[in-house]
């Protein structure tokens, strides 16, 4: 398996682009936070007739996919399993929050689109393709990398 250096400087070489690192800086968390609200809604009953907590907010998919997602960047780098978990922790709760004033599926469909179309927009101007057309891995790498990016002291 790669370490979390390795798989950074290979996902780096398709974001050499300043305008393309700024669109991903924005797009793949917006893409990750609605991808958390489109599992968050699918009826989750079974979960939380299971668990009994009244806690809508980890009583759903998105939980236990997050949960399964972690131990993938558990296995590159507990420093950054733990900075993924905090912004999953967030995208958990702002979810919650928007689904109980819109419906959370179509919200997060609309982030979904226009964050891809985004990221596509970004590869055209790098003029490479993006990197998880090589290896799917690289759809977790990439928040992996934002938050890297934009919060290390590098």
């Amino acid at each position: 398996m790669r370490t979390l250096d390795q798989w950074f400087a290979e996902y780096a070489v398709s974001h050499q682009n300043p305008t393309n690192k700024a669109i991903h800086y924005i797009c793949v968390p917006a893409i990750f936070f609605s991808i958390v609200g489109l599992l968050m809604s699918i009826p989750s009953g079974i979960i939380s007739d299971s668990l009994k907590l009244n806690a809508p907010i980890i009583e759903n998919w998105a939980f236990v996919v997050l949960l399964l997602v972690l131990v993938f960047y558990i296995r590159l780098s507990l420093a950054m399993a733990i900075k993924i978990a905090i912004f999953s922790a967030i995208c958990l709760i702002v979810n919650y929050y928007i689904g109980q004033f819109v419906p959370l599926w179509i919200f997060s469909i609309g982030v979904f689109i226009i964050a891809w179309i985004g990221q596509f927009y970004g590869h055209n101007i790098e003029g490479k393709k993006p990197s998880f057309l090589k290896d799917l891995q690289f759809l977790l790498i990439g928040p992996a990398w934002v938050v890297e990016n934009l919060f290390s002291r590098k």
